[in-house]
């Protein structure tokens, strides 16, 4: 009976990852599966810059692909990958706060705030950084809240 237990708590477990990792796929802003167009997650916060990342050094965290730029960066993120993660799945900050709409972003330009991510549109003359900037603490109370709503109304 136990064995019984324990094998359906795994199937069910392992059924829950599995609708995770294709809500994840479904909802971030990846090519491919690769996450933050190949960037290196952690060049953001160790270097304070956007380094690219090499294919040879990545990973697959829930259905999402991220390469590294070094092996000790890879060790560091599979330590606490929800940490290094960009939020709203990589798309733009500004614009989840905005409309909450997904907008695909630059990689170079970002903001580390409170330890987390946050990834920007920059293109045409239109640096939203510098928007965000301007109302950060309202506009990431609406990204929170807007990026909740298509996440968990987002069915796997």
């Amino acid at each position: 009976m136990k064995k019984l237990i324990v094998f359906v708590l795994i199937l069910v477990s392992g059924t829950s990852f599995a609708q995770n990792e294709a809500k994840r796929i479904n909802l971030y802003n990846l090519e491919n599966k690769l996450g933050i167009q190949g960037y290196d997650p952690l060049g953001y916060f160790n270097l304070g810059k956007a380094v690219k990342g090499k294919k040879e050094i990545s990973v697959s965290y829930q259905g999402v692909v991220y390469n590294f730029s070094s092996v000790e960066n890879k060790n560091t993120f599979l330590k606490n990958p929800a940490k290094y993660e960009p939020q709203y799945g990589g798309w733009c900050a500004y614009a989840m706060g905005d409309s909450g709409e997904k907008v695909e972003i630059n990689p170079e330009t970002f903001k580390i705030t409170d330890g987390k991510l946050y990834l920007f549109y920059n293109a045409y003359f239109n640096n939203t950084l510098k928007s965000w900037n301007k109302d950060e603490s309202n506009l990431k109370t609406k990204a929170d809240n807007n990026w909740k709503k298509i996440y968990n109304n987002q069915k796997p």
